[in-house]
């Protein structure tokens, strides 16, 4: 396995209040250029849910983080992964998030996974999260409903 960067912008303006943070961009989102692309990923209809709205491409779903002050990036700046395998990473180096909550307003950090949260609590200690499960289809012990749930934080 080859180490592999990172290959998408963190997407946020100065308006963003809320981080959200996955782990490494899966082989379907590194394809399209954008976040949870992976059509059983349920990133996206978790939040048609919870704002009661359609996403139907990359473009409503930037004009949603856009107009709900989200911002959207990844813990891990490099790795090595087989596939999209969350659980298979090793050798990770930190994406450097400052760079937003240098530029932006965020309030809350919102962590997706455990692995996600287990590298961004190595990378940053002291920095305060939320952890939320994470919405990929490996991670079948949450209901679409259950993860509606867990994520009404982003709303709070």
């Amino acid at each position: 396995m080859q180490i592999l960067t990172h290959p998408l912008e963190p997407f946020f303006d100065e308006n963003s209040k809320i981080l959200i943070l996955g782990s490494f961009p899966s082989i379907k989102s590194r394809e399209e250029k954008f976040y949870y692309q992976h059509n059983k990923n349920r990133f996206w209809r978790i939040f048609e849910i919870l704002f009661e709205c359609e996403l139907k491409n990359i473009y409503d779903q930037k004009v949603f983080l856009k107009d709900n002050h989200i911002a959207l990036w990844d813990v891990i700046s490099s790795c090595k992964i087989k596939n999209s395998d969350d659980r298979t990473i090793s050798y990770a180096k930190a994406n450097d998030i400052n760079f937003i909550l240098e530029k932006a307003k965020i309030e809350k950090i919102c962590v997706l996974g455990k692995i996600a949260s287990k590298y961004f609590t190595k990378f940053y200690p002291d920095k305060e999260f939320y952890e939320l499960p994470s919405s990929s289809p490996a991670n079948m012990s949450y209901s679409l409903d259950d993860l509606v749930q867990k994520y009404k934080v982003i709303k709070e």
